[in-house]
C-alpha cells in the first residue's frame, strides 16, 4: 500500500491503518453504511468518489473558485454527511434530507418521488450565495465514461408509475424534445437529477446541479463491468463527445430556466493533466 493510499484510507476510516500490517483494511471500511443511501466500496487512489473526497479535503479552495467562476456565485459552506453506525462508514445525502425535517418541501417530495428503494442520492451537498440569495449546490462527479450510463429498475410496486410521472412532468413543463423512454434509459440518473432539480425550483427552493467530471484517471488494471477497463477521458474534449451524445438522447436544448442551473465541471486528476476548466 502506498503513502497515498495509506493517507487516503486514515482520512475515509476515520483512523490510521494498522501499521504493523498496512494491506490490513478495517472490516467496517468495506461495509456499505447503515440508514442513508448505502455507498459501495471507495476506490483509494482512483474513482470519482475518491478525487470528490481529495478536492474536498485537500483542494477545497481550489474546487470552489472554479465552481465560482462557473456558476458566477461564492460557494459559502459544504453540509457534512451524518455519520455512520460504528462498523459503518459515513453515508451521503439522498433525495431531500438536505432540506431538514421541518421544510414544507419534504411532505411534497414524498407524493412526486418513491420513499423506498433507490433513493437518488448526491456526491456533495454545498451552499452557493447568488443575486443576494442562497441557493442549494447538488454534486455528482464522474471519472469514467461508464458512469453516465444507467436505467431506471423500480418495479410497479416500488413506485415505477410515480418515477414516470415525476419525469414525465419535467419534460414537459420544460419542453425537452425527448419521449419519456429517453429518460428511463440509458442516462436515468442524469434525468432523475434534473427531476429533483426541477422540484426543487417549483416548490420555490434555489438550487444548482453541478456535474464534475475527472480528466485522467487511472485505474491500473482494474475493471467495471463485464471485465472491461474503464474509459477514463484524459481532456475535457473526450468526455464532451460524450456529454453531447447524453443531452441529444434527453432532448436537451439549453433554452430553458432548468438548463441554466445545470454546470458541467471538468477537473484534472493530476496537476500535469490535461483538462478544459469549465463548460
Amino acid at each position: 500500500m502506498s503513502e497515498m493510499e495509506m493517507r487516503a484510507l486514515w482520512l475515509v476510516v476515520g483512523r490510521r491503518p494498522n501499521l504493523d500490517n498496512p494491506l490490513y483494511i478495517p472490516e467496517f471500511a468495506l461495509q456499505k453504511p447503515y440508514g442513508a443511501r448505502q455507498m459501495g466500496k471507495m476506490g483509494i487512489g482512483y474513482g470519482s468518489e475518491f478525487h470528490l473526497l481529495r478536492y474536498l479535503g485537500y483542494h477545497r479552495h481550489e474546487l470552489n473558485r472554479a465552481i465560482e467562476q462557473k456558476t458566477g456565485g461564492r460557494v459559502s459552506d459544504w453540509l457534512d454527511f451524518a455519520f455512520g453506525c460504528e462498523k459503518n462508514l459515513d453515508s451521503e445525502w439522498k433525495g431531500m434530507d438536505f432540506l431538514g425535517s421541518t421544510s414544507d418541501a419534504k411532505s411534497a417530495w414524498e407524493n412526486f418521488w418513491p420513499q423506498t428503494g433507490n433513493v437518488p442520492n448526491w456526491d456533495a451537498v454545498g451552499l452557493l450565495e447568488l443575486n443576494s440569495r442562497a441557493e442549494y449546490l447538488l454534486v455528482e462527479a464522474k471519472a469514467h465514461v461508464e458512469e453516465l450510463r444507467s436505467s431506471c429498475s423500480a418495479k410497479k410496486s416500488g413506485g415505477l408509475d410515480t418515477i414516470r410521472k415525476a419525469l414525465e412532468t419535467t419534460i414537459n413543463d420544460n419542453g425537452f424534445t425527448a419521449k419519456i423512454e429517453d429518460w428511463m434509459s440509458p442516462y436515468y440518473q442524469y434525468a432523475n437529477r434534473l427531476a429533483q432539480l426541477h422540484f426543487l425550483w417549483h416548490q420555490g427552493i434555489p438550487a444548482r446541479l453541478i456535474f464534475i467530471y475527472f480528466c485522467g484517471d487511472d485505474w491500473g488494471d482494474k475493471t467495471v463491468k463485464d471485465g472491461k477497463p474503464p474509459d477514463c477521458p484524459k481532456e475535457a474534449e473526450q468526455w464532451s463527445e460524450c456529454l453531447d451524445q447524453m443531452h441529444d438522447r434527453l432532448g436537451l436544448n439549453g433554452q430553458n430556466k432548468l438548463e441554466e442551473c445545470v454546470h458541467h465541471l471538468f477537473l484534472p486528476v493530476h496537476r500535469n493533466a490535461v483538462w478544459g476548466g469549465v463548460r
